[in-house]
């Protein structure tokens, strides 16, 4: 253990938040200044602006031109609800779930949609279902990113490309930081609030021309509310996927994600988004390789996310403690670090193993992570000296 030694440099932008994110850097109210505001969001300036926010995500994410994108209610959370209450039910699905909102979707499925063809593989926090075993003849729902547990599918290997079911991925906190195979993927759902630094609220729904059959072809056998209602008449409401949203979107936070996107065009795309997460995430990978007390949740190497960075703290005195007060000196070392404006809201998800969770996505600037990492070290060696004594 290093000596307690506070550092010289503290991060410019300290947000370190997984959700809701770090804005892009160089980001202020101004940008909000064109925001159609005090109209209705259905006259043409506002339809403009809705559409506009489908189509520059459509170019950046190389989404292909017969796959459909609406802006839906309640954040990546409603877009997921939406596909389960919609689509679920015409033949089994399999439910992956390492984390708290693969497993919350679990139990969505398993307790309030009570779909008895429905097959549950769980992993422990770090760890991830094996793959190989998924029965693609089955609809198949699943996080690409678990936020909560750092842990991320390897690839879309796994994924059949003759797939009977219906690949139905919650990617919020990978879309926009990783390479997707859209081709292997036919329900896509993230929120602005991630890897956008965005504002929240609303949620994006992505469906490949075999979702939209499964729609059109399909009636659940349950009653759906208004806001998850796609189709009328058994055919798509096409209006949603053309900026036509279903319920009154916030026009500022319409106008914070356009800015978002034009920052992500100005740095050159999806390939500079990736590059600058990977950045990120590498910097956070040197330090965990050097430290004498952290370790990554995950420890498969392959199967690390770059995004939402989980850390676990692996020195004797900390794993000494009983485990009721684990997690209580982890919200310590948080508050402390908080105390010094090294960074805000960097602690371990409620569900998950005590430790650490740093976002690491496009919007952070990599400087700033590099001098974090002094803190972190700082902040571990207080906290361990204030117990012992």
């Amino acid at each position: 253990m290093t000596v307690a030694t506070r550092p010289e440099r503290r991060p410019n932008s300290p947000f370190f938040s997984s959700g809701p994110c770090a804005k892009r850097p160089g980001w202020s109210l101004q940008t909000l200044e064109n925001a159609f505001l005090g109209r209705s969001h259905r006259a043409g300036g506002g339809k403009a602006k809705l559409k506009a926010v489908i189509e520059k995500q459509r170019a950046l994410l190389g989404i292909p031109d017969d796959y459909r994108i609406g802006i839906v209610p309640g954040s990546d959370t409603g877009a997921v609800e939406m596909a389960l209450w919609s689509l679920l039910g015409a033949r089994p699905v399999t439910m992956l779930a390492w984390e708290s909102f693969g497993s919350g979707w679990a139990t969505d499925v398993v307790k309030q949609l009570k779909l008895k063809d429905a097959e549950v593989k769980t992993a422990d926090y770090g760890d991830i279902p094996d793959l190989a075993t998924v029965n693609w003849k089955n609809d198949v729902v699943f996080t690409w990113n678990g936020t909560t547990s750092g842990v991320c599918v390897p690839n879309g290997d796994w994924i059949a490309a003759d797939r009977e079911g219906l690949a139905i991925c919650d990617a919020t906190s990978a879309v926009f930081a990783m390479d997707l195979p859209w081709d292997k993927l036919d329900v896509v759902t993230w929120s602005w609030q991630k890897a956008l630094g965005g504002e929240a609220a609303h949620g994006m729904l992505v469906l490949s021309p075999r979702a939209v059959e499964r729609l059109e072809s399909y009636t659940p056998a349950w009653p759906l509310p208004k806001v998850f209602r796609m189709t009328k008449g058994g055919k798509l409401i096409d209006g949603i996927f053309k900026g036509e949203t279903i319920n009154t979107p916030s026009m500022l936070a319409v106008e914070d994600v356009l800015d978002a996107l034009d920052w992500a065009e100005s740095i050159g795309g999806l390939k500079a988004m990736i590059a600058r997460t990977n950045a990120n995430a590498k910097v956070i990978s040197d330090w965990v390789a050097a430290s004498d007390w952290a370790a990554y949740l995950a420890n498969d190497p392959a199967i690390r996310s770059t995004t939402s960075v989980c850390l676990k703290i692996t020195d004797d005195w900390f794993t000494s403690l009983k485990a009721e007060d684990q997690p209580k000196a982890a919200k310590e070392l948080v508050a402390l670090l908080e105390k010094e404006g090294a960074a805000f809201d960097i602690g371990h998800y409620r569900d998950a193993p005590a430790g650490l969770r740093i976002w690491a996505g496009a919007t952070v600037e990599t400087a700033d992570l590099e001098a974090l990492m002094p803190w972190l070290d700082w902040a571990y060696a207080t906290l361990k000296n204030t117990f012992q004594k």
